[in-house]
């Protein structure tokens, strides 16, 4: 039986169709991540349809939840399709397994088999091994097209007897095949090079290779976007698009992406999954932003987009062919112009794990967080930088020097006992009201603000560095435990 479209579909064959079809084997790899982004944005730039299908023919790989990875994913990053397994849609079903029980594939490779661009091989592990030999230091296995050869009646009769069996293309030996890529170019291959690859395997599902080729047919996908690890076996491809008769669509290869030693990605390097990303506490906004500019350049060489400026601005003919490099650091600071640029409500709700983590006093940790939202370019970064509000950590009182505050260890000492009686008898401890009273206490003594505000700050953080200055740190403290470390900062630089 032949699948096409429903008429109202056919109508409409213009419209571009992107599919997304990853297999179900653990977590989102930021490669896999790219793909589906680029295939969405292609579509969305002008104003196609994203399909989301589930490849799982390979069902040794397949990994239990790994479905519910992909639809959440997606829903997360918002690539929403408009046809898939869970919403549905014209040119159903949308999951391989799904329509291998409906005999497609089958169907499919047996006109193959008719049109002489197929055949079945009934050849066993064991001489499958002897054709094995060993190049650069890899062993390769060409198959010899023995099974071709076989007369019909000893096709019948092997399949008449059950013996197992897969189907092969049957490729040229000779000639070159030739096929273009909107990156790439055109690319050449010798047809001596292309093996005959397994279309059906003899569990009667189909390889990767054929179903996706057949499912692209009969959905009606114009573009076909994927990493350039297919370049290779993409003549193959379209010798099946050939040998059928049918359309090869457009193909888009992304740019392979290495890590900061132009490595190939590692679980290791905590970049290879969104999941590792998130878990690290990059936003997803900017892990989708920074993806995007993994292997695609905008005109203007614009760095911030939210998805829909994406859909606007991405144009797949300004991708690269080179490596893109994944840099940690610059997603780390992008991810802090997200952070920056958030809703304070939202960023409280995000970064309030890890407030309670680092602080489990009665503090006003709203307000620690307003201190925090501009300083940091990923959410665990915060513990690092709140945890003195909790305890004063051990410190040198060597960093009572500053060389531009011009103080010492000397003065420090001075100054914060100087100051202390001020801190007792101060009863408004608002921010405003504690700065007002210490710049005060500096004209009525000739002291700059810094060399009034730098011991008192290390006083109270024991910290070269933090999120909030001398006043709003009493602020959060109170009074109490405000004056309990100053006491104990005097009795330290005492000793």
């Amino acid at each position: 039986m032949e699948h096409k479209l429903p008429d109202s579909r056919v109508k409409s064959m213009t419209k571009i169709r992107t599919r997304y079809a990853p297999s179900p084997t653990g977590k989102m790899h930021v490669g896999n991540l790219r793909t589906a982004l680029y295939a969405y944005l292609i579509a969305k730039h002008e104003g196609g349809d994203f399909i989301l299908r589930i490849e799982d023919t390979d069902q040794e790989r397949f990994v239990e939840g790994a479905t519910e990875i992909i639809y959440n994913t997606m829903r997360d990053t918002g690539l929403k399709h408009d046809e898939g397994p869970d919403i549905g849609g014209p040119v159903g079903p949308y999951v391989q397994s799904d329509r291998q029980k409906q005999g497609i594939y089958m169907e499919y490779a047996k006109k193959l088999i008719d049109k002489g661009e197929a055949y079945y091989c009934f050849c066993d592990q064991e001489r499958l091994n002897s054709l094995k030999r060993e190049v650069n230091g890899e062993e390769i296995m060409t198959y010899d097209k023995h099974c071709l050869h076989l007369s019909k009646e000893e096709v019948e009769a092997n399949l008449k007897a059950g013996k197992p069996f897969v189907i092969r293309q049957n490729n040229p030996t000779e000639g070159k095949t030739t096929f273009h890529d909107e990156i790439y170019g055109d690319i050449s291959v010798d047809n001596s090079e292309l093996d005959d690859m397994v279309l059906i395997k003899s569990d009667g599902f189909p390889t990767y290779n054929f179903a996706n080729v057949v499912d692209d047919h009969l959905q009606q996908i114009t573009h076909v976007v994927r990493g350039n690890e297919y370049l290779s076996s993409s003549p193959k491809y379209n010798r099946l698009y050939d040998a059928f008769g049918w359309k090869v669509p457009v193909y888009v290869h992304c740019p392979l992406i290495t890590n900061e030693e132009h490595k190939k990605l590692s679980k290791r390097c905590g970049h290879s999954s969104y999941e590792d990303l998130i878990e690290q506490g990059f936003v997803t906004e900017a892990v989708v932003n920074y993806v995007a500019l993994l292997g695609w350049c905008p005109s203007d060489n614009r760095e911030i987009f939210s998805l829909e400026e994406l859909v606007e601005a991405f144009d797949y003919h300004h991708m690269n062919k080179s490596p893109a490099v994944f840099d940690m650091g610059k997603l780390r600071w992008m991810n802090g112009e997200y952070i920056k640029a958030m809703d304070f409500d939202k960023f409280y709700e995000r970064a309030l794990p890890y407030l309670k983590e680092a602080i489990h006093k009665d503090l006003d940790l709203k307000k620690i967080a307003s201190q925090v939202k501009t300083r940091i370019e990923v959410f665990p970064e915060i513990k690092e930088l709140i945890d003195f509000y909790e305890e004063v950590p051990e410190y040198d009182t060597q960093m009572y020097c500053h060389k531009k505050m011009k103080t010492t260890e000397e003065t420090s000492l001075n100054l914060l006992k100087e100051v202390l009686p001020l801190l007792e008898a101060q009863n408004d401890y608002s921010n405003d009201a504690l700065f007002e009273a210490l710049v005060a206490f500096g004209k009525e003594h000739g002291y700059k603000t810094g060399y009034i505000m730098w011991p008192i700050r290390t006083a109270l953080s024991g910290k070269q560095t933090t999120p909030a200055g001398a006043t709003e740190i009493l602020e959060i403290l109170g009074k109490e435990e405000s004056i309990k470390r100053i006491h104990a900062a005097i009795e330290k630089l005492e000793k």
